[in-house]
């Protein structure tokens, strides 16, 4: 089975490719997410028969996360192929992710997505491809998970 796993809610912009859940292939670029994934996968569906995509529905860049979700579900419905995702936190060892100005969202110790500003021990650390996929952390809920905070 081809897995392709998306990561597009910072930059650059990670695409791994999956043989059975095992990483054969990883496409790290720079860009906005509406010109980097159809230039992605118009090759990736030349080279490989994709079986199964997997993306970050949230939290992070609002646009980044609606244009995803919008590229890879007509893509999904066209091409017949299934469609899941998960938190972003799986893949920055659990660090906080970018939101709004000087706030970011923390995944806390109950798995409750909250925004708040960083503490000086904070890290943050960058998005990386698992070398294996773990597919009980993946939803066949592919929605986008926006996490907006309220207007004040």
């Amino acid at each position: 089975m081809t897995r392709v796993l998306v990561i597009a809610i910072a930059k650059p912009i990670l695409v791994g490719i999956y043989k059975d859940d095992t990483l054969i292939e990883t496409i790290s670029k720079e860009g906005m997410t509406s010109d980097v994934l159809p230039t992605i996968f118009e090759k990736l569906l030349e080279q490989y028969n994709i079986d199964e995509i997997l993306y970050v529905n949230g939290p992070g860049s609002f646009m980044a996360i609606k244009v995803s979700y919008i590229f890879l579900k007509t893509l999904c419905i066209l091409e017949d192929i299934n469609l899941k995702a998960t938190k972003g936190f799986a893949f920055n060892k659990n660090s906080p992710i970018k939101a709004l100005g000087k706030k970011y969202f923390f995944n806390d110790k109950d798995d409750n997505i909250i925004i708040d500003f960083l503490q000086e021990e904070d890290i943050i650390q960058e998005f990386t491809l698992p070398n294996t996929l773990n597919m009980k952390m993946f939803s066949e809920d592919s929605l986008p998970s926006y996490n907006l905070p309220a207007v004040n």
